[in-house]
């Protein structure tokens, strides 16, 4: 495995958002098939991604991405052992958050407001992008590095 990759957690909208062929953000996709980036995911994010997927897309769509995240080298596999609980206003979420935590993710991307309470949580420490902010912040050193 890549020891220099980043270690990342996504939201499944940033799933979503970052899989097509024709996305401005398929770049970060890309990298995670190139092992520039390392995707981390518990079992509960897993059957998050394939239940949005399967709403969104077809079944079918979402088994083989799933399936690729799954096999995928560049992808660490989490177990969670403490829930943190640090978003009140959508429990859901917090698989995101401890997922980051417990992997020692550089950042969780996600759009969803939720997760912006994070910024104001000194530990434990998650840093939380938004996509176009992962994107001004990594975009040139993953792709100039590689």
């Amino acid at each position: 495995m890549n020891t220099t990759a980043l270690k990342i957690v996504l939201d499944t909208n940033i799933l979503i958002a970052i899989i097509g062929k024709k996305s401005p953000f398929r770049w970060i996709f890309d990298c995670l098939i190139e092992g520039k980036i390392i995707l981390c995911v518990s079992n509960e994010i897993l059957f998050e991604y394939q239940e949005i997927l399967t709403k969104k897309t077809s079944a079918e769509v979402a088994e083989n991405v799933v399936n690729f995240i799954t096999i995928n080298p560049f992808t660490e596999k989490i177990e969670i052992f403490f829930n943190f609980g640090l978003i009140v206003d959508d429990a859901d979420d917090n698989k995101f958050v401890d997922c980051a935590i417990a992997s020692n993710a550089i950042c969780l991307v996600s759009n969803d407001r939720h997760f912006q309470i994070l910024k104001t949580i000194d530990f434990p420490k998650v840093m939380i992008l938004e996509l176009k902010e992962f994107e001004t912040k990594y975009k040139a050193d993953l792709l100039e590095n590689y």
